[in-house]
């Protein structure tokens, strides 16, 4: 586990740091709220004062939380793992995967793209579009040809296949014969 704990010189540099980042914040929200210049926050009621520090904490946080994404996103793109970003973060693999969950970017499963299939003296070709369903488009043994309707897809490269199959089947040459 990598350690990253701070030193108590270090905690009190980050502590002077973020206060100063978050007074001036602090001092806009309370100006905006109260229309009085950002200067005079200070003079406010106390628990307003402290109110618009939450604020401003709260902007922060958010903050933080997108730069933190941004950060598990860029060590993703390098090559780092949920494993090991659930470590430097103080979590499970599984949990570093649930906070952060388009930090890696999952390679396409090995059917994804176009496949052929063969089968009753015909061919159908199997696409798969980038949002990830599946269509086809055949041409039977009789030299009938067919395609997936407009707006129809299927889910899995299995149930295009499928229709595809069937479509075959009812153009083989044997089938003609029969008719």
């Amino acid at each position: 586990m990598m350690v990253s704990e701070i030193t108590p010189e270090e905690q009190a540099e980050l502590d002077k740091a973020l206060y100063d980042a978050l007074n001036p914040l602090a001092s806009a929200i309370r100006s905006r709220q109260t229309g009085l210049p950002a200067d005079r926050m200070w003079e406010a009621d106390p628990i307003e004062v402290a109110l618009s520090v939450l604020a401003a904490w709260k902007v922060m946080d958010a903050e933080v939380r997108r730069l933190t994404a941004h950060a598990a996103a860029t060590a993703g793109s390098y090559g780092a793992s949920y494993e090991q970003m659930g470590t430097v973060w103080g979590i499970t693999r599984q949990g570093a995967r649930k906070k952060w969950p388009d930090a890696i970017s999952r390679p396409a499963p090995a059917t994804a793209g176009r496949s052929t299939l063969a089968l009753f003296g015909g061919t159908a070709e199997l696409v798969q579009a980038p949002a990830g369903d599946w269509s086809w488009t055949g041409v039977g043994a009789d030299g009938a040809s067919a395609a997936v309707t407009e707006g129809t897809r299927y889910a899995t490269a299995e149930e295009a296949a499928a229709h595809a199959g069937a479509f075959l089947k009812e153009h083989a040459l044997d089938a003609v014969d029969r008719s």
